[in-house]
């Protein structure tokens, strides 16, 4: 599940994601909102704040605007976490433009690729 920035629910995946999904406060992207970000590991209550290096950006664009996502960790990430994240957010997009097309939102909406970043 999804929230904006003001904590209204945005959008409800039909993927449970695996991740902890927040944002960077005070950080904002080219739709708007703050910049989504990733936590990988073990789940994290809601509100959770935690300074976390990114490791890589997944490249994404929303109803046409870029909408990256920064992904967070405090390991190096593996194999097995590039393959998952990749493959959750392949998914995401289509759901994501389905959404979009809904609520009236033209624009391409999907995955455009992984960038690993440290």
């Amino acid at each position: 599940m999804k929230r904006t920035h003001e904590g209204r629910l945005d959008y409800v995946s039909p993927v449970p994601s695996p991740f902890n999904y927040g944002c960077v406060p005070g950080q904002l992207g080219a739709d708007g909102d703050p910049i989504d970000a990733v936590l990988l590991g073990p789940w994290m209550p809601r509100g959770h704040r935690e300074e976390v290096p990114v490791r890589a950006v997944v490249r994404l664009m929303d109803a046409g605007l870029p909408d990256d996502k920064l992904i967070c960790s405090r390991r190096p990430l593996t194999r097995r976490d590039r393959w998952l994240v990749t493959a959750f957010f392949r998914l995401y997009g289509p759901t994501k433009g389905l959404l979009n097309r809904l609520r009236g939102h033209p624009g391409a909406t999907g995955m455009t690729g992984l960038e690993v970043v440290g």
